[in-house]
């Protein structure tokens, strides 16, 4: 009778665990079957195909360099191998150093961000140097701030709470700005725009810290030359 009664509450205990676990199932399955599996799967497929697309993109302008590159040195091998003069090509060369290093101004499509303080919050130095990082890997070819021209030696640096201070390693202050910080970047739109758009990128983390950042694609953007001088101090060339 004792074994009855025992087998009576486990069959009882069984059947509400049972019934707990099927209700339990039934909730989760229209949980999922409510939510927007569709709507998610396009999303990421949007995704991947616009990513595809930029590296897609990368990969024909790197072969596109590449085939420049090529060029350049059949172009350098025919001048020596005719015995001809090749000061035409080497002034084509330093021309085209100087628009590298920023010794030229620049003009072209890209894009124009604007950073402001407002009452409550204000733009700091890290944060012109985290947009300008992104725009450099997105391949932008000539940057500048409120005018200054951006260089490879420039840094960006808090002063006091009310300015920012532009400065390369071998000039003192170049420049002292405050707000709006217009940063305009030359260079492949998409990109630059996808740079700074992308989900949990730059200006997401601007929003989600309440600070004020928006921007626009320029189709004639003109960046001034760098006005400086670079000049080593510590660095020498290796004699071969």
């Amino acid at each position: 009778m004792k074994n009855k009664k025992v087998n009576i509450g486990l069959i009882i205990s069984i059947t509400i665990t049972a019934f707990i676990l099927g209700l339990t199932m039934v909730i989760q399955f229209k949980t999922v079957t409510e939510t927007d599996i569709t709507g998610i799967e396009v999303m990421r497929e949007a995704e991947l195909r616009t990513e595809l697309s930029s590296w897609k993109s990368k990969y024909e302008d790197a072969t596109s360099k590449i085939s420049e590159t090529d060029q350049k040195i059949a172009d350098y091998t025919k001048e020596i191998d005719e015995n001809k003069d090749i000061s035409q090509l080497l002034a084509n060369e330093v021309a085209e150093v100087e628009k590298i290093a920023g010794y030229t101004d620049v003009t072209g499509p890209g894009i124009r961000v604007v950073l402001e303080d407002t009452d409550k919050k204000q733009i700091i130095a890290e944060e012109l140097m985290t947009l300008v990082n992104e725009l450099k890997l997105a391949g932008a070819e000539a940057i500048s701030i409120n005018g200054e021209r951006i260089i490879g030696l420039t840094d960006i640096s808090n002063i006091d709470y009310k300015y920012i201070y532009i400065n390369t390693a071998s000039d003192l202050v170049v420049a002292k700005i405050d707000s709006p910080y217009v940063i305009e970047a030359i260079g492949n739109q998409k990109y630059l725009e996808s740079s700074i758009t992308i989900k949990y990128g730059f200006l997401d983390s601007m929003a989600g810290i309440g600070k004020k950042a928006s921007y626009t694609l320029e189709d004639n953007i003109m960046i001034p030359k760098y006005n400086g001088t670079i000049e080593f101090k510590y660095a020498s060339e290796i004699d071969e």
